[in-house]
């Protein structure tokens, strides 16, 4: 296998890889909560009470049962997919500021009494990043991806309205919202036109050269002086002969 066939299968592996341990990590905490008769629930986000805090960072890897845990994993693991195709590591970014955004919103306007849990936090998060992406770069490539997840999953959008008791719409507005500020913040800018560089003399370095660049314009000014007196040196010889 050559070299660029072979980067590009160990590029799929490490994005398989990180969405896998993603959904891994949710199945191993939500059968641990299953032996723990829903005990790591009460770790999800308390609204306006100091110890639900840690619900920002812990709700989105717990959920109520495995039917909660099987809606969340079909639209995480594609949504992760699609995100990653840029770069890898923008799945780990886009769900940490999902996650953040989406337990900050949900612990200050969600009711009282009440706890919030469920990776589809970050599905929303995923959601809202990939939407924004192309309203945000302006770019063709992203707005095409912009509108086949906007046709794919838009109608998910219905989540963020209190329509449904029981479904935490507070967590999927405030992660999608997270999602959204994360392409603006991670928004690749349009390429700028090349410009070619004008070529420096030998002898004389452009003036924000660097030290190396000038000394190796030095040397290089200096070798074609010594070729040139070389040169004459030998013709003055052949002309004394």
């Amino acid at each position: 296998m050559t070299t660029k066939p072979r980067r590009l299968l160990e590029e799929v592996r490490a994005r398989l890889g990180i969405i896998a341990g993603l959904i891994g990590a949710l199945w191993v905490v939500q059968i641990v909560n299953s032996l723990l008769g829903g005990a790591l629930t009460q770790l999800g986000v308390h609204p306006r009470t100091i110890s639900g805090l840690w619900g920002i960072l812990l709700a989105p890897f717990i959920h109520v049962g495995f039917a909660h845990l099987i809606a969340n994993t079909i639209p995480l693991a594609v949504l992760a997919a699609l995100v990653s195709l840029r770069r890898k590591r923008d799945v780990l970014l886009v769900g940490l500021a999902s996650a953040l955004v989406g337990g900050l919103g949900t612990w200050l306007v969600a009711p009282s009494a009440t706890v919030h849990v469920g990776a589809s936090i970050l599905v929303f998060g995923y959601l809202g990043y990939l939407i924004a992406r192309g309203l945000v770069e302006r770019r063709v490539l992203p707005v095409l991806g912009s509108l086949a997840v906007l046709f794919l999953y838009g109608g998910a959008l219905r989540g963020i309205l209190p329509l449904e008791a029981g479904v935490s719409w507070q967590g999927h507005l405030f992660g999608l919202i997270g999602g959204i500020l994360a392409a603006r913040a991670m928004r690749t800018p349009p390429a700028q036109a090349a410009r070619p560089e004008p070529r420096a003399r030998i002898g004389a370095p452009s003036p924000g050269a660097t030290s190396d660049e000038s000394a190796r314009a030095e040397a290089e000014a200096t070798e074609e002086q010594s070729e040139v007196e070389r040169e004459l040196a030998e013709k003055r010889r052949r002309l004394r002969q």
